[in-house]
């Protein structure tokens, strides 16, 4: 009958293996650990710089829009098009909403 082992051999563990860690493999993980911080950190201000890009590029066609309008002589306020209003405010908030913590 086999007990919680399932068959496995228990081998008595001793106080004097290799398998512990050093101070240098720590050291190697810490140093390692910092390295993936910083790279983390870089691309969230990469991140943050898009964004704030995004929103000016946004901000941009809307006004590029209004300003098309105007010249045709259309009145932006009676816009038939309030598709490309809400398709814009739904990238952002898909945006905003992928970016949250």
């Amino acid at each position: 009958m086999s007990g919680p082992n399932m068959g496995m051999p228990v081998v008595p563990s001793t106080e004097d293996e290799d398998d512990s860690f050093g101070e240098a493999e720590y050291a190697a993980i810490n140093s390692m650990l910092d390295q993936i911080n910083s790279c983390l950190d870089h691309l969230e201000e990469q991140n943050d710089h898009l964004h704030a890009r995004l929103q000016e590029l946004l901000e941009s066609n809307r006004q590029t829009r209004l300003e098309f309008q105007q010249q045709l002589g259309e009145d932006p306020d009676d816009d038939d098009d309030d598709d490309d209003e809400y398709y814009y405010d739904a990238c952002e908030a898909a945006y905003d909403d992928n970016t949250s913590p």
